[in-house]
């Protein structure tokens, strides 16, 4: 797993531990470094596809951690 990706567990995991909700992908953007949501989305992508995050919907907001 990149540093990138495990930037993104933890702000996922961080903001859901704060908030009890999940994060956008422009709150995730702005706790990892990244101003574009492109990549963001594409890393929770992988991550999905990875089996460490899903989601109850279609949007990246419903995600929860899987491990």
């Amino acid at each position: 797993m990149s540093s990138r990706q495990e930037a993104i567990l933890r702000a996922i995991r961080d903001w859901i531990a704060e908030t009890d909700e999940s994060p956008s992908v422009r709150q995730i953007g702005e706790k990892v470094g990244l101003s574009s949501t492109s990549p963001v989305a594409y890393r929770l992508g992988r991550l999905e596809a990875r089996g460490l995050i899903s989601r109850t919907g279609h949007r990246w907001r419903s995600c929860r951690l899987s491990a």
